[in-house]
């Protein structure tokens, strides 16, 4: 299986302020049905080369199925994609053969070996013998799979077993990898062990469509964010530019001097009070500026909090904010 990617038509800005980079994938007006039922209605995405780009939304929102329809595996009803510079619609198999896909159940067979389940994976790709024993040793090892690697697979872990997954998919080489909920399941060491891998495939340049439900991940992968709910991409953007979309950014002021706090309350009359933990929240959008003026404002009334707390909308915020506004 070829691991270069032709170039595309389609372009994006480059990152840190570069020339325009190509797309890895482009999506245009994405439509696709199950009977009445739209799960996918009018969706744009573009992804550049080498970047994460993470697609959240509730269950039923229609993300495994924009996964189904960019790995090749069913057709939508409208809409124009491009996945590695190859047009959908009359060059699919020239995507297959560009894309490594890992979904959300285990691809792995638990009745042969790790070593085995990669050396399956060679002999579908056609690789010759002896380079499809050197790509799986390689992955093995990469993956940190060599010590068990002739075990049978139903005797791993389930982050094992998820490595092994990845490991699969990357045996011919793809520079564009779709992972569908590749953490699903795991305990908290395992799944931070895959954002590692993730971020490591990165750096060689490999492009990673994301899907999750895990909105921590999210932030610590994505390049890019879109949200998609109700079958349509009802935000898209960096994590930081999403989280700037959603008011309720706040300081926290706490007290431990009651006669301070009063003082505080009498001054500070756009704060919220909390007189059992003497604390006051004051809105604010967290920035620099903002913070420096609510300091030098207290500085100059002679207040002074115990501890000072700023919060500002997490991703949390943003997509609980954005399914119920798009639900409503």
């Amino acid at each position: 299986m070829p691991s270069s990617v032709m170039p595309m038509s389609n372009s994006v800005p480059g990152q840190g302020g570069g020339r325009p980079g190509p797309a890895a994938i482009a999506v245009n007006g994405l439509r696709k049905s199950y009977g009445d039922k739209a799960v996918l209605d009018g969706v744009d995405l573009t992804v550049p080369e080498g970047t994460v780009f993470a697609l959240l939304g509730p269950n039923g929102a229609g993300k495994t199925t924009a996964v189904k329809i960019l790995s090749t595996l069913i057709a939508p009803d409208a809409g124009h994609v491009r996945v590695g510079g190859h047009d959908l619609a009359t060059h699919a198999h020239r995507i297959r053969a560009a894309i490594g896909v890992t979904g959300q159940f285990s691809a792995v067979d638990g009745l042969i070996t790790g070593e085995e389940n990669m050396l399956l994976m060679a002999d579908l790709h056609h690789l010759p013998r002896a380079e499809g024993r050197r790509v799986a040793a390689e992955l093995l090892e990469r993956f940190d799979l060599t010590e068990a690697a002739r075990k049978p697979a139903s005797t791993y872990s389930g982050g094992m077993r998820r490595r092994l997954d990845i490991a699969m998919t990357l045996v011919g080489g793809p520079r564009i990898i779709f992972l569908d909920e590749p953490t699903t399941g795991l305990d908290p060491r395992s799944r931070h062990n895959m954002w590692q891998i993730i971020r490591e495939l990165v750096a060689g340049g490999v492009t990673v469509f994301l899907t999750t439900q895990y909105l921590e991940e999210a932030d610590e992968l994505a390049d890019r964010i879109a949200v998609l709910n109700g079958g349509r991409i009802v935000a898209e953007g960096t994590a930081d530019q999403l989280k700037r979309q959603i008011p309720g950014g706040h300081v926290r002021l706490r007290f431990t001097d009651p006669a301070v706090y009063r003082t505080a309350v009498t001054t500070l009359q756009v704060a919220t009070r909390d007189d059992e933990s003497l604390t006051l929240q004051i809105p604010s959008g967290g920035s620099q500026r903002e913070l420096r003026s609510l300091l030098d404002w207290l500085d100059s009334t002679g207040v002074e909090a115990d501890e000072l707390t700023v919060h500002t909308p997490d991703l949390d915020d943003v997509f609980f904010a954005l399914t119920q506004e798009a639900s409503r």
